[in-house]
């Protein structure tokens, strides 16, 4: 077990009644007061709460650590190529899933063939990706869960509880009344606020025009309760790049952009200033597009001459059934040559299954309803709540016609260890529970189908939920934001 490690950190050891009145109101005042937080449920402007957080920082081997860091460029590269489509590569498999997800990956496919025939002005794209994983507890090897390659969240939020454990670590307030720190390892504090910033800020920088300066449009959703962990990316945006950045919902595209008919360049109606990089921080999901006029605002948007991050192949290179392809390496090797890099890249894999009607797919369709208890069955979707876990599996595939089975994966569930004397904080409430921790790490890439104008690692992220909750969104209620302690 992990926690039986001789250099496995301690915990903190407080009663319930210290972590009430002498914790708690530490941890609220230093997040209301730096950012970390969230609007609560119903909010209005004014209000704020602290983001689930835990109480201490969560214990994780720095060579795992290390090994998902280092990963992550190769990952940027591999989804890059992936998004550029060569010989047909990905369209010929997002085409075949789009008959199985019609009102999601089929619409956004059929936005991508009509912005072909409209004709798409900009070549290059900008991926900020996050790359994430759970540790498995026998090897120590971190194992990816999945890639995604839109809206990537918590890059904000990430650096700010880093910076709040420090925080009650260097001011004693974990040591009771010595005052001394109580861990002496290392509490990194992640950079992704900063780089993912910067990521936009180059973007920005190899986009072509003749204006002195231009803006960064981040495209959110509706009553978005995560907005201060994207505003913290805005205003770093500006106070370290000097680059402006406006605030548009999908549903107020087509109100708050116009297009040049000639030049496709777009521009923000209020002031007229050129967008020059399109940042999907929605879009990720169909509760997103509430009628025809959204899907056309994201048209819109695809054959505007500004930077996208992502374009619509790119985001789509994150389906879930690219992952699971690229989990046979003869697959993988029609985009890495080098073996060593193939090599890093499956070690970080778990075996993942098709569902349909190849030897393989029988083969899993059978573990699906005989095993169940082995595996999670995810749909092409991002966000918390899509997935199958364990037992639901087999109801939920008798559900529904097994020709829509092919819309699925089957992926092999990671036995990570749960860490057993944390603490999560949910506003003034907090619970010692047993709680698994998901990896993320960040990077982004600018590229066109000729180059790689940058490939960049940009921090990291560890969210932990309950062991006994198979979601772990934090948005979505499942999950909470965390920091490392490395040993």
């Amino acid at each position: 077990m992990l926690e039986s490690n001789d250099n496995y950190p301690v915990f903190p050891s407080f009663s319930d009644a210290e972590i009430k009145d002498q914790l708690i109101p530490e941890i609220s005042q230093w997040a209301l007061a730096n950012g970390l937080i969230m609007y609560p449920p119903g909010f209005n402007v004014a209000q704020g709460m602290l983001a689930p957080t835990t109480l201490y920082p969560t214990p994780f081997p720095r060579e795992s650590f290390e090994q998902a860091k280092s990963v992550q460029v190769l990952y940027n590269e591999l989804y890059a190529k992936i998004s550029q489509n060569q010989d047909l590569w990905l369209s010929s498999h997002i085409k075949e899933l789009a008959q199985f997800d019609p009102e999601f990956t089929g619409k956004l496919w059929d936005l991508y063939l009509k912005a072909q025939d409209i004709g798409i002005c900009q070549s290059m794209t900008l991926g900020v990706f996050r790359s994430d994983y759970l540790l498995d507890s026998e090897s120590l090897e971190v194992k990816q869960v999945e890639f995604n390659t839109v809206s990537v969240s918590f890059g904000g939020l990430s650096t700010k509880v880093g910076q709040l454990h420090n925080f009650l670590n260097d001011s004693g307030k974990y040591s009771k009344d010595s005052g001394s720190k109580f861990y002496e390892q290392d509490i990194p504090v992640s950079s992704s606020a900063d780089l993912l910033a910067k990521g936009l800020s180059e973007a920005v920088r190899n986009f072509k025009t003749e204006e002195k300066h231009t803006l960064v449009a981040f495209i959110v959703q509706e009553n978005e309760r995560n907005v201060f962990d994207q505003r913290i990316l805005e205003y770093n945006l500006l106070d370290k790049y000097g680059i402006k950045s406006v605030r548009i919902s999908i549903q107020e595209v087509h109100i708050k952009t116009s297009i040049h008919a000639e030049t496709k360049r777009l521009y923000y109606e209020h002031t007229g200033e050129e967008i020059s990089v399109v940042y999907f921080r929605a879009g990720y999901s169909p509760q997103d597009f509430l009628n025809n006029q959204d899907w056309q605002n994201r048209l819109l948007l695809e054959t505007s001459y500004a930077i996208k991050a992502p374009n619509i192949l790119t985001q789509l290179a994150g389906s879930k059934k690219i992952q699971q392809i690229l989990t046979d390496d003869s697959i993988l090797k029609q985009f890495i040559d080098d073996s060593d890099v193939r090599k890093k890249l499956g070690d970080s894999f778990v075996k993942i299954h098709p569902m349909d009607n190849s030897d393989a797919g029988l083969k899993a369709k059978k573990m699906a309803m005989e095993t169940p208890n082995n595996f999670v069955l995810k749909p092409q979707r991002e966000g918390g709540g899509n997935n199958i876990y364990k037992a639901d599996i087999p109801p939920f595939l008798n559900s529904i016609p097994e020709q829509d089975w092919s819309g699925y994966i089957l992926m092999e569930l990671i036995k990570p260890e749960p860490t057993t004397k944390n603490i999560v904080v949910r506003g003034d409430q907090f619970s010692q529970e047993p709680i698994l921790s998901e990896l993320g790490t960040f990077g982004y890439i600018l590229f066109d189908a000729n180059k790689i104008y940058l490939n960049e690692y940009a921090g990291w992220l560890l969210r932990s939920k309950s062991s006994s909750s198979d979601e772990g969104g934090v948005a979505a209620g499942f999950g909470c934001v965390d920091s490392v302690v490395l040993y």
